[in-house]
C-alpha cells in the first residue's frame, strides 16, 4: 500500500510503500498526534522513517502501486 506524507514548509511529499494495513497506520498517525511524539513508519524494503508528529501537513493512506509502469527495484 502507498502512503503519503506531507510535511510542512517542505514542496515535496514523502512516499512510502508499506506492508501494514490502513488500520495499522491509521493508528500509529493518531497515535503520534495524539501525543506530540514522531511517527515511525517502516516501508516494504525494511527502511525505517521517523517524522516528529508536530510537523504533518497531512496523511494520505491507501491505494496499490499496482499499475505502474517502469523499472521497480
Amino acid at each position: 500500500m502507498e502512503i503519503k506524507i506531507g510535511i510542512q514548509h517542505a514542496p515535496r511529499e514523502l512516499v512510502i510503500e508499506s506492508a501494514d494495513s490502513v488500520e495499522d497506520v491509521e493508528k500509529a498517525v493518531m497515535d503520534a498526534v495524539a501525543s506530540s511524539g514522531v511517527l515511525a513508519l517502516t516501508d516494504t524494503r525494511g527502511h525505517r522513517v521517523v517524522l516528529p508528529a508536530a510537523n504533518l501537513a497531512y496523511v494520505e493512506i491507501g491505494g496499490g502501486v499496482a499499475g505502474k509502469l517502469g523499472f521497480r527495484s
